[in-house]
C-alpha cells in the first residue's frame, strides 16, 4: 500500500496581457475583461470533483501561476480562499504564492492581495535592462520591476521570489552579472536565476535569437553562482536560491514527489491513492473550461514508472531525497531502488550513500546526462 506524502494545491490563471515570445505556458491574451466571477465558480466546481482523492489531508502550500495571476483583483482571491478553506483545510503556516508581472501591478495592489490571504510573492522581473527586456517581449521596464520589489515590502510581504533569466539576446556576462547585483540588492527572500532555453511552440523557436556560446554561458553560471553564495543565497535546486528556511514549499512538494491537486485551465496535478499514482491534466482552452468545469479533466493517466518519474524530479535537488521517502512515495522496496541507482553510482555520477539519491558535483554539473542515463537504467 503507498503512503500518502503531504499536498499542496497549484491554481491556474490562464490570461495574460501579452505573450511573450519565450513562454510556453498555457497563457492566452486577454481580449476583454476578465471573467472573474465565472472562473472563480469554474475553479470550485473543478476542485470539488477531485476532493474524493484528498479527504482529510491538510494543504501544505498554494501556488497560483499563469499567465499572470496579478491581473486578477483582490476581492477574487478573498473569495477563492474562502471557497477553498470551505473544502479543504489549510496547515498552521501555510504557504500561498502568487505570481505576479511588475507591468500589471497599480499602486495599492500588493496590499490588496496580501489582505486576501497571499503571503508570498514570485515576481517576474527577468531582466533590469530595458534592451533585454524589450527583447523578451516583457510589458515593463526596470523601473516598474524595481518599483514591484518596493511596493512588494510596503504592503507587508517579508517573503518574496525575483525571477531573473540570463544567456538572453544580446547579453554580456557583464550585463547578466549586474542584473544579479540589483536582484540581490532588493532583498529578496528566494531567487530563481534561470537560462532562457527556447522551447517547441513559441515564437523563439519560429525564430531562434542569437544567445551568448556555451563558453560564455558556463563562464557566467560560475561567476553568478558564487556571488549568491557569497550574499548569503543557498543553493537547493538547478535553478533555485533561497535564504535560510524561505524555500518555496510548493515547488519543494513537487520536486519530492508529493501530491498536488491543480484547479484551472490547463492545470497538471498528482495524487496517490492506496494502490496507484495518477496524474491528470485539465482542459487547456479557457473557454472551454468555462464552458464546462464539471468535465474539465482532459486526462488521467497512472504513472508506471513512479521511480524515473521520482528521480527526475529528486535529483534536481543540490540535496537530493532519502531512499525512505522514495520508498514511500513508490511503493518500491529500498533495495530495488539502490540496485536501479548502483550503475550511476559506480560511474560517480551519484554519491555512494544508500540513503539518499543524489547527485555528485560532477552529476550535478551534467544533470541532464545522468538523468537521459537513468531513463535508459531505471525506465
Amino acid at each position: 500500500m503507498l503512503t500518502a506524502p503531504p499536498l499542496t494545491l497549484y491554481v491556474h490563471v490562464p490570461w495574460c496581457v501579452r505573450k511573450c515570445p519565450y513562454c510556453d505556458f498555457n497563457s492566452h491574451e486577454r481580449q476583454s475583461e476578465l471573467p472573474e466571477r465565472a472562473y472563480l465558480d469554474a475553479l470550485l466546481a473543478d476542485l470539488d470533483q477531485d476532493l474524493h482523492w484528498v479527504r482529510g489531508r491538510p494543504l501544505e502550500a498554494i501556488f497560483i501561476g499563469g499567465g499572470t495571476p496579478s491581473l486578477m483583483s483582490a476581492d477574487f482571491y478573498a473569495a477563492l480562499f474562502e471557497g477553498l478553506r470551505q473544502r479543504l483545510s489549510f496547515s498552521d503556516g501555510i504557504e500561498i504564492t502568487l505570481e505576479a508581472n511588475p507591468g500589471t501591478l497599480e499602486t495599492g495592489r500588493f496590499a490588496g492581495f496580501r489582505a486576501a490571504g497571499i503571503n508570498r510573492l514570485s515576481i517576474g522581473v527577468q531582466s533590469f535592462n530595458a534592451r533585454h527586456l524589450q527583447a523578451l517581449g516583457r510589458i515593463h521596464g526596470p523601473e516598474e520591476a524595481l518599483r514591484a520589489a518596493a511596493d512588494a515590502r510596503d504592503a507587508g510581504f517579508d517573503n518574496f521570489n525575483l525571477d531573473l533569466m540570463h544567456a538572453l539576446p544580446g547579453q554580456t556576462p557583464a550585463q547578466a552579472l549586474d542584473d544579479l547585483r540589483q536582484a540581490i540588492a532588493l532583498e529578496p527572500t528566494h531567487l530563481s536565476w534561470y537560462e532562457l532555453t527556447i522551447e517547441p511552440n513559441t515564437a523563439f523557436f519560429r525564430a531562434p535569437p542569437e544567445q551568448p556560446d556555451g563558453d560564455s554561458r558556463a563562464d557566467l553560471e560560475e561567476q553568478g553562482l558564487g556571488l549568491l553564495a557569497a550574499q548569503g543565497f543557498e543553493r537547493y535546486e538547478v535553478s533555485a536560491f533561497a535564504r535560510p528556511g524561505r524555500r518555496c514549499r510548493h515547488n519543494l512538494n513537487y520536486w519530492r514527489f508529493g501530491d498536488y491537486l491543480a484547479i484551472g485551465a490547463g492545470a497538471h496535478g498528482k495524487v496517490t491513492t492506496d494502490r496507484e499514482l495518477l496524474r491528470f491534466q485539465k482542459t487547456r482552452m479557457p473557454e472551454h473550461y468555462l464552458a464546462d468545469p464539471l468535465n474539465a479533466r482532459r486526462a488521467l493517466t497512472v504513472i508506471d514508472e513512479p521511480l524515473l518519474e521520482a528521480l527526475l524530479n529528486g535529483l534536481r535537488l543540490v540535496e537530493g531525497v532519502p531512499i525512505t521517502m522514495l520508498s514511500q512515495r513508490t511503493g518500491l522496496e529500498a533495495e530495488t531502488i539502490n540496485a536501479a541507482l548502483a550503475s550511476s553510482r559506480a560511474q560517480e555520477l551519484l554519491v555512494a550513500d544508500e540513503q539518499r539519491a543524489a547527485c555528485t558535483e560532477l552529476g550535478f554539473r551534467h544533470l541532464n546526462t545522468v538523468l537521459e542515463r537513468l531513463a535508459t537504467q531505471v525506465g
